[in-house]
Formats: structure tokens, sequence, C-alpha cells
């Protein structure tokens, strides 16, 4: 199984990379490339997609409390 990372990027969208499946409430998929942005922020206007923005008007900046 190939191996899927979400990152989370300061003050911006969670960046998931590798070969996932984005699936709506309803079960309907998403197109997506091995490289997408989801939003956090709830501004964007492509939900679940990032737009941008986010730029100057979201600000946080978590870390995993726990190191693996």
């Amino acid at each position: 199984m190939a191996k899927v990372q979400i990152r989370i990027r300061d003050k911006g969208p969670y960046l998931v990379t590798g070969d996932v499946e984005l699936v709506d409430a309803e079960g309907n998929r998403y197109a997506v490339e091995k490289s997408f942005a989801l939003c956090r922020c709830g501004l964007s206007q492509k939900k679940p997609f990032c737009d941008g923005s986010h730029r100057g008007r979201f600000d946080d900046a978590p870390r995993a409390k726990e190191v693996l």
C-alpha cells in the first residue's frame, strides 16, 4: 500500500499527498490528484479544497503533542 501523508501547514491548509480517495457525506467521490490541499479555515469558495482565501485571515499553527 502506498504511503499517504497529511501535512498541516501553519496558517494554511491540510496538504494531502499519496494515493487517496476523497468522498463526500453521500459517498460521492471527488476527482483528486496525487497531491492536493484541503481547506481548514472555512473561508474557501472551493470547499473542501483550499483556494488561498485564508491568507492574512487565518492564524493557526498546531503542533503534535506526541512524537512517533
